[in-house]
């Protein structure tokens, strides 16, 4: 498919060819019902004459403010062909949060989910007068001067399209593939978020290079979850499988998950590292509370199919024997926990930070199949990405054609190619400082191995340089840890000091089932992380665990916190990855006891 199409574009020729097909599926009045190509390309349509009719003019900032559901879709190419920019926003950000970025974009009109999200809008809106209306999907009713319905918006905008139907087709033939359809926030982890400008061929270019590698169809049900103001969300859940003719549903909410699979039995799924750790806890559980009988044949199982994919991934013929003990296998347990996902579920795709080797191991002995890539929103996201016939664990993939990926005297990736933004919105010095000669630096470290599979060490400025001049990879730590069921979450610290130490947040459940079976006396969860038979119980494992490191990348000290990190109380950024500064200053005195009482 040429890139000389836009997002609109593509959309357009494939509702043509699509139809009467099935495009999104959203649950409602208890029950999930399906949105035809062509009933959202009339949505579509309406949306945009509405926004002509509002006077917003090419390049223009509108901003969605919302969680996932089809009227973001829909919203998106509407404003995208009338050649203004989209500018998504976590729905879970603040009103104070939403300062900054209104202060940057200035929005010109803001499309809303519900009353929880016009209420922050409500708070802030008196100090944007460039804000012309703001749009509610919620419940008709609103009567404030400056906000109407998404249902009156749609209606207004089919009763002008009758008059502004060659104006609508004049801006769209106008959009150049170059041009920016986007203005997407970095989540800000070290300081203030920038607005990253990505064209319309940044991201079409992306997914053709995707879907080259990746085996979609119009076959295909993506069950969407992750927030689409994401970039991995936005390009791999939307515009690819709007490129593959795929159907996508939406989940209720994180916390439905489970039963949304059931219900509509996806054959793809997008997650993140903090995804495939609380599912591998849920096998896991399940696993340990089962007859010993269970669990031996649930392992056996697991090393029957990881045998099968080593042979295969190596190019060996498979024995009949090892095809025959597989069948069984597959008929007594993997078709079980396959069964758990749906029944249909090709693969999942992982991004947006390193998925633990061992936790991707687990799922791949036990059948389900995960490819984990890499990216950033700056690279619109996909750099390299792992195929189903070729795979390597340990490895974020190949990087895809078209992409260019150079590793730096220093160990930091460098990427080239159609996929690097065009910059950092109203920022040329930002921009300038990680864009030199069309290479992006990307600030992570890692190398491309023998074989050509990228590696990603840590991120550049996250490494630990501890005071005798040893480098050690937090993340890598990190994901080590959270590999034992006692532990929840882990932050590792050392850098400039003489050795590392850690922050660990235990799987609370568990230790209350370890007091009890222990006959552990305590009263509040407080109280039981401050036991130091809990806290010998829970170091114990953690030295286990990095006992084949070497010396300097060991923590030496642990600190056992009563509650994990999150995004509500700011240490966390909206996809979840770890403020590292602002931890590192909150738990301040924390870590300085462990290093006054720690003897190396």
């Amino acid at each position: 498919m040429p890139i000389e199409l836009t997002i609109p574009g593509l959309f357009a020729r494939q509702a043509q060819h699509l139809r009467d097909t099935t495009l999104f599926w959203v649950k409602r009045d208890g029950r999930y019902a399906p949105i035809s190509w062509q009933q959202a390309r009339d949505a579509v349509d309406a949306c945009s004459t509405a926004l002509l009719h509002q006077q917003i003019a090419t390049g223009d900032r509108v901003v969605i403010l919302s969680e996932n559901r089809p009227e973001w879709g829909i919203a998106d190419l509407a404003i995208q062909s009338v050649g203004a920019w989209t500018v998504p926003i976590y729905p879970s950000l603040t009103a104070q949060e939403l300062l900054h970025i209104f202060r940057d974009a200035t929005p010109a009109l803001c499309i809303v989910s519900n009353a929880e999200q016009l209420a922050k809008l409500r708070q802030i809106r008196q100090q944007f007068p460039c804000i012309r209306l703001v749009v509610s999907m919620g419940p008709d009713g609103l009567d404030t001067p400056g906000e109407c319905s998404w249902s009156q918006l749609i209606d207004q905008g089919r009763e002008r399209l009758p008059v502004l139907a060659e104006a609508l087709e004049r801006r769209r033939g106008a959009l150049r593939p170059d041009d920016v359809a986007t203005l997407i926030y970095t989540s800000g982890t070290t300081g203030e978020p920038k607005g990253v400008m990505l064209s319309h061929r940044n991201f079409l270019s992306n997914a053709q290079a995707c879907l080259a590698v990746i085996p979609l169809t119009q076959r295909d049900l993506h069950l969407s979850f992750l927030p689409l103001c994401h970039v991995f969300e936005r390009m791999a859940g939307w515009y690819l499988m709007m490129m593959a003719g795929a159907s996508v549903a939406y989940a209720e909410s994180m916390d439905t998950i489970p039963q949304n699979m059931l219900e509509l039995r996806p054959t793809v799924m997008l997650g993140v590292p903090r995804f495939f750790e609380k599912l591998y806890r849920r096998v896991q559980a399940s696993l340990e509370t089962a007859s010993p009988l269970t669990r031996r044949l649930a392992y056996w199982a697991y090393g029957v199919n990881r045998q099968l994919n080593a042979a295969r991934r190596q190019g060996r013929a498979v024995s009949l024997g090892l095809r025959a003990a597989h069948a069984l296998a597959d008929r007594l347990v993997l078709a079980k926990l396959r069964g758990r996902l749906g029944g249909r579920l090709r693969f999942f795709v992982s991004g947006s930070a390193p998925l633990s080797r061992a936790i991707a191991e687990f799922f791949d002995d036990a059948g389900v199949l995960i490819l984990e890539g890499y990216g950033l929103t700056e690279t619109s996201p996909v750099i390299a990405v792992n195929r189903p016939d070729a795979l390597k664990l340990g490895t974020v993939g190949k990087p895809l054609d078209g992409v260019e990926v150079r590793i730096a005297e220093d160990g930091e990736i460098l990427s080239r190619g159609p996929h690097i933004m065009k910059g950092y919105y109203q920022k040329p010095l930002d921009t300038h400082a990680v864009l030199t000669d069309g290479w992006l630096h990307t600030g992570d470290i890692g190398h491309l191995d023998a074989d050509g599979f990228l590696v990603i060490t840590d991120r550049k400025k996250d490494l630990i340089k501890t005071a005798g001049g040893k480098f050690v990879a937090p993340q890598k730590l990190e994901n080590l840890f959270i590999t034992d069921p006692y532990v929840a979450q882990a932050f590792v610290f050392g850098d400039r000091e003489r050795f590392c130490v850690a922050l660990i947040m235990p799987n609370v459940a568990r230790v209350q089932d370890y007091a009890k079976e222990h006959h552990l006396a305590c009263g509040s969860d407080q109280e039981l992380l401050r036991l130091p038979a809990i806290h010998e119980l829970i170091w114990s494992r953690i030295q286990a665990l990095q006992h084949d490191l070497p010396s300097y990348e060991q923590v030496k000290a642990i600190a056992l916190l009563d509650h994990e990190l999150s995004q509500a109380s700011g240490e966390l950024t909206p996809t979840l990855k770890a403020k590292r500064t602002l931890i590192a200053t909150r738990f301040e005195a924390v870590l300085r006891r462990l290093y006054d009482t720690t003897t190396k």
